[in-house]
């Protein structure tokens, strides 16, 4: 399905020659760190703009993912060990580029015994300990569910803690592969339990055949799971190859989802057509 023209607009309009310059300079000194970001891998159309700003989202063990979503870049397989000098170029990354907010995802490792929830709260603690007062933001995968990886990470104390729900439970089964709706939501509620003081955060991508009685049932359970950041964004293919989008929602219909979650009482939402999941 072609972009329609108000999408066009907003996608040209995060590109400039002035943002390329600056990305460039942002994956230079990536590339010297051999470290590797979700915007570069996982084909954002906001990285320009973001990396202009010095944003950057980190991804962390590897490229290879265990799972196989029909909406995720990522390439699926058998990933390679975990890089164990990782959170240090992580931390030298945070002090070269003077980063205040720092964002980290992975892939999904169900290889690992703990989902890689160690390596998480390593990356957590390094960076903290090198960058006092830097706010330290996870995306993480469900860990299988396991209450003893969750103890993990929440142990280290990140800022914010995100898991994104990514759409309705009906289209799991066709989109989201390897997952469960009622596990991610209970992640969720575990967090908060866990560690009180820890912001939760999750994420929906619209434009993929939900109904509106399925987003409003979402953001309900969401709400009851304790979740207090929301991102709402649109689907974007990204590639051919990738479960096309169903629609493309209007600004004004992410308005109306923005205001409804203020009103079920989420202390933190960013919805329109280019929000991503990772923004701060």
């Amino acid at each position: 399905m072609a972009y329609p023209e108000w999408l066009q607009g907003l996608l040209g309009s995060r590109l400039s020659p002035e943002r390329s310059a600056e990305s460039e300079k942002l994956a230079y000194r990536l590339r010297n760190l051999e470290l590797r970001t979700i915007c570069q891998i996982a084909r954002c159309p906001n990285q320009a703009h973001c990396w202009s700003q010095g944003r950057a989202t980190f991804l962390i063990m590897g490229e290879i993912c265990t799972r196989g979503c029909r909406f995720c870049n990522l390439r699926p397989g058998k990933p390679r060990e975990v890089e164990e000098d990782e959170p240090w170029r992580l931390l030298r990354a945070a002090q070269e580029l003077q980063l205040r907010h720092l964002v980290v995802t992975s892939v999904t490792r169900d290889d690992l015994a703990d989902g890689g929830a160690a390596h998480f709260a390593k990356v957590v603690r390094v960076v903290r300990r090198g960058v006092p007062g830097i706010v330290l933001e996870l995306l993480t995968p469900d860990f299988q569910g396991q209450t003893e990886s969750l103890e993990a990470v929440a142990a280290a104390v990140p800022d914010v803690w995100g898991h994104n729900i990514e759409t309705v439970p009906r289209l799991y089964p066709s989109i989201r592969l390897g997952a469960d709706y009622r596990r991610s939501l209970r992640l969720l509620a575990q967090i908060r339990t866990i560690q009180p003081g820890t912001i939760t955060k999750s994420g929906l991508m619209l434009g993929l055949g939900e109904t509106g009685e399925e987003i409003s049932e979402v953001l309900h359970d969401l709400r009851q799971a304790g979740v207090q950041h929301l991102t709402l964004g649109q689907y974007l293919a990204p590639s051919r190859r990738h479960v096309p989008a169903a629609r493309y929602v209007v600004p004004a219909e992410f308005d109306f989802w923005g205001n409804f979650a203020r009103s079920l009482g989420f202390a933190k939402v960013k919805s329109g057509p280019l929000v991503r999941s990772s923004s701060p």
